[in-house]
């Protein structure tokens, strides 16, 4: 049966809820009532599964989505590995020349490049683990200036994509919908979800977390109750859109293992008339975030500024962990108010969206710039930020106003690529005796101690 020609509805219309049961068509009557696959869909549609997890996962973990599209996704030639290039050559096994280093690492912030589209804008910066065995995460920035192709699309089998625009606006069109995202949002496009991107407002920047195991939850609130942090409401998924090209050539690319392919198909990937599930792209608002804190003394863990967090296979422990430090009021008594020092058995990479991030006010920690914290290794505010905050005004002040910081933080130990580490020419020299070598002794003996052996 032929499909009638129908109209697309407005783009970025959405639909509330994280890991909600969505159900999106648009044309009345596309989606079948009562079966998953009858022999003859509406309007003689294809029926096909999308699996964001096994078959026999738990209910609570199992993530799918039915597609009833114009064609299969299946109906595309063989993909071809493309040439090596600047972009192939950073991804390419990427894990075996990570370099594993326990200083203290900050980048200045990475250029805009206007000659690259989305897909060959995506650099290595770091990560962990192995996407063939669907362990680990790898972190990286994009710098785009071009639209991808008008007949082009991408996705990655590797992982979730976590974007976090820095500069510029994201017009993602997913086969499930459209998705329109700024800066202060975030995007997840989850593992084998077809897109394009294109660049409504000009050049973007931004950073991605790649999540090779698992996918993005809630965090448990615990104590804190039912609400505040990034509460469920919030999230949006795209509506049903599409169009009915079916007889030009389109070019489909894939991210295996690191790796560009590529393979030709003549209809675009985008003839999604309708679809229900709970394994689609969504996005999120940052301003929404509930923050909670402590209104008496001592500065709790960052841990309750936690967005999204990819659990490990131990409880409280995460593969990765999206936490941001928007705008808050600090009111605690008798308390070091920014970050203490400290050194943690997780990694932490952090970027600056916008403004200055309370704990680094000396300038070098900038918007599109990042930081690197290994496992263990010594951290905590700069010599001046210490030296202001052990003397301030303990009134209740507005900290980060204006600000937007973010980490991607992870139990494992993050190597770095040589792009992050060299090519981008971005690392700055002497980033850690500036910040913490100024740093002075303030000890000073009780009156009438004694003097203990001295050591060394």
């Amino acid at each position: 049966m032929p499909v009638t020609k129908f109209s697309t509805p407005e783009k970025y219309k959405y639909q509330n809820g994280f890991n909600s049961y969505h159900e999106s068509e648009a044309i009345e009557g596309a989606l079948p009532i009562g079966a998953n696959s009858p022999q003859k869909p509406p309007y003689g549609l294809y029926a096909e599964k999308l699996s964001g997890t096994a078959f026999t996962a738990p209910r609570s973990e199992n993530l799918q989505t039915w597609l009833y599209r114009i064609l299969p996704a299946a109906a595309h030639g063989p993909f071809e590995p493309q040439e090596p290039t600047t972009y192939s050559a950073n991804l390419e096994n990427s894990c075996q020349k990570m370099h594993h280093i326990p200083n203290q690492l900050r980048w200045d912030p990475f250029d805009l490049d206007e000659t690259v589209d989305w897909v060959h804008s995506l650099r290595l910066v770091a990560g962990a683990g192995d996407p063939t065995m669907k362990s680990g995460i790898g972190i990286f920035i994009f710098a785009a200036g071009k639209n991808m192709e008008p007949r082009e699309a991408f996705y990655s089998a590797d992982g979730d994509f976590l974007i976090v625009p820095q500069h510029g606006v994201l017009d993602i069109q997913t086969e499930l919908g459209h998705l329109l995202v700024r800066p202060n949002e975030i995007a997840v496009i989850p593992r084998g979800i077809r897109y394009r991107v294109t660049l409504p407002t000009g050049p973007v920047r931004g950073y991605i977390l790649e999540l090779y195991q698992g996918h993005f939850q809630l965090p448990e609130l615990g104590p804190i109750g039912s609400n505040c942090l990034a509460n469920a409401r919030d999230f949006q998924a795209p509506v049903a859109a599409f169009n009915e090209d079916t007889t030009l050539t389109w070019r489909l690319l894939s991210k295996f293992n690191g790796r560009l392919f590529a393979a030709k198909q003549n209809h675009t990937p985008f003839d999604v008339v309708a679809w229900h599930g709970q394994y689609y792209p969504f996005k999120y608002d940052l301003g929404r975030f509930n923050t909670v804190g402590s209104i008496s003394f001592d500065h709790p863990d960052p841990s309750i500024f936690t967005v999204l967090s990819a659990p490990s296979d131990h409880s409280g422990t995460a593969i990765a962990d999206f936490v941001i430090f928007p705008p808050r009021w600090l009111v605690a008594e008798d308390t070091f108010r920014p970050p203490w020092y400290h050194r943690n058995t997780m990694s932490e990479f952090m970027g600056l969206i916008h403004g200055d991030y309370d704990a680094k006010t000396g300038g070098g920690f900038r918007p599109a710039g990042a930081s690197l914290h290994n496992v263990m290794s010594a951290h905590g505010p700069d010599a001046s930020t210490h030296e202001k905050a052990s003397n301030a005004d303990l009134k209740p002040a507005k900290a980060g106003e204006g600000s937007m910081a973010f980490m991607f933080e992870s139990c494992l130990m993050v190597g770095v690529t040589e792009w992050g580490l060299k090519t981008c020419r971005k690392m700055q020299e002497g980033y850690n005796s500036a910040s913490w070598e100024p740093l002075k002794p303030h000890f000073k003996r009780p009156d009438g101690a004694k003097r203990d052996a001295e050591v060394g």
